[in-house]
């Protein structure tokens, strides 16, 4: 057969594949960054300058890695296959403890925005607490239902996330046309290199997705060729989408109105179109988020079920119901982003987003750091993954002592399901 034919295993073309990877990317994290690097200036603009080239360099590593072990499951089996299973089940768990802090980001940011309707869904921390932990629950409901509702509900969703970032690049392009110096006259902060570690982290959060085509490179048509392309590809495209529109909303209003918005992406576009636009971005934005969350929480019981079936976790986790759905891993992922979210709404932790920003950063950089020394033990583009394990060693230390401690510890909690696994997955004769 030939490598470009479609065949029931390997759906996914080269296009496909790249709609993955831009779709995985693209989600809550565009939408509320614009605030949180506002308080940089401009050294926010040089974090970006500096996570897009990092983000190409870890996908072309790990998608040189597909390339050499095309009938891998994934980036995380091959992690395991080059370095042992205990370091493959650690980057794999800690890559799911990211997803699940990722949920609760994208929860968060679903109803902020929504408040642009219903403005007492943020009247309180409480209250946002608890109108994105019922979020959670509501998609983890249509899940647990089964993949192909949710399925179609992704589709839906999908088609409507890139309406809003549409609307900020033709505002963009038209200031730049007719008044080039609002994005100069605004008296951002300088360049502060002292802020560039922790910037480069935020700026990198909204980048994670560019490893989907190589974590789901058995579904894609001549692996070698095709995850390479689509990978670079629809990083290359999201990155430079990302440059534009992020630091053109900082940099085309004061930095304090970007930075106290729980809306930026609607605030801007209402800045310029009037009311009605503003509150039509808030829509589309909130029901991007919603569906970027129904994809998540499809793959946070994905990934745990395909390495309890490698022998990685478990057997408990690899068990579906009728419907082919991996209850248990999306039950206690989904509690562990609703434990997220709800920690929020205490007093004292106002800075919560910003902290769960950065675990997310430190717990799904462990998968990139664990890719970066699987190509050195394989002989797989060294220099690359030389200069990937430094950078992405770079990220994870901007992310914090907290962040970084909290993501070990989290990481290390897999230990006790490696010690059981042979009781569970044992067969009798």
């Amino acid at each position: 057969m030939s490598g470009s034919e479609p065949s029931p295993a390997r759906p996914f073309g080269v296009w496909t594949a790249a709609a993955l990877v831009v779709g995985g990317m693209i989600g809550s994290g565009i939408f509320v960054m614009p605030a949180q690097l506002a308080p940089y200036g401009w050294t926010g603009l040089f974090a970006w300058c500096v996570a897009i080239p990092g983000a190409l360099l870890l996908a072309y590593v790990l998608s040189k890695l597909a390339a050499a072990k095309p009938q891998a499951t994934g980036a995380v089996a091959i992690v395991g296959d080059a370095l042992g299973p205990m370091p493959g089940l650690l980057v794999g768990w800690s890559y799911w403890v990211g997803i699940c802090s990722a949920n609760a980001i994208i929860a968060l940011t679903a109803i902020r925005y929504a408040a642009s309707f219903v403005p007492a869904l943020t009247a309180t921390p409480l209250a946002t607490a608890l109108g994105a932990t019922t979020l959670i629950w509501a998609l983890t409901a249509l899940n647990l239902g089964g993949a192909k509702g949710a399925g179609r509900f992704q589709v839906l969703t999908t088609a409507l996330k890139l309406l809003p970032l549409v609307a900020v690049v033709i505002i963009l392009a038209g200031l730049a046309a007719m008044e080039p110096t609002r994005f100069t006259a605004g008296g951002h902060k300088g360049f502060v290199a002292a802020d560039l570690t922790t910037a480069l982290t935020l700026a990198f959060f909204p980048l994670v997705g560019f490893e989907c085509a190589c974590l789901a490179a058995e579904r894609v048509r001549d692996p070698a060729r095709n995850v390479l392309r689509a990978t670079l590809y629809g990083t290359a495209l999201t990155g430079l989408l990302y440059l534009i529109i992020s630091n053109g909303v900082v940099f085309a209003l004061p930095e304090s109105t970007v930075a106290h918005s729980d809306a930026p992406i609607a605030y801007f576009v209402e800045s310029f179109w009037g009311r009605f636009a503003g509150l039509s971005v808030a829509a589309f934005a909130s029901i991007a988020a919603i569906g970027c969350l129904n994809g998540w929480v499809l793959l946070q019981g994905e990934l745990p079920l395909g390495m309890a079936r490698s022998g990685l976790m478990p057997a408990f986790l690899a068990k579906t119901s009728d419907r082919d759905v991996p209850t248990a891993a999306i039950l206690i992922s989904s509690a562990f982003a609703s434990f997220l979210v709800l920690s929020g709404a205490i007093p004292g932790l106002t800075g919560v987003l910003t902290f769960m920003l950065q675990l997310t950063t430190a717990a799904t950089v462990w998968l990139y750091l664990g890719a970066c020394v699987a190509a050195l033990v394989l002989g797989v583009v060294r220099p690359a993954a030389v200069i990937g394990l430094l950078f992405s060693a770079w990220v994870l230390w901007g992310s914090g002592m907290e962040a970084l401690g909290l993501s070990i510890v989290l990481m290390l909690t897999a230990i006790p399901l490696y010690w059981l696994r042979p009781k569970l997955t044992e067969q009798p004769a």
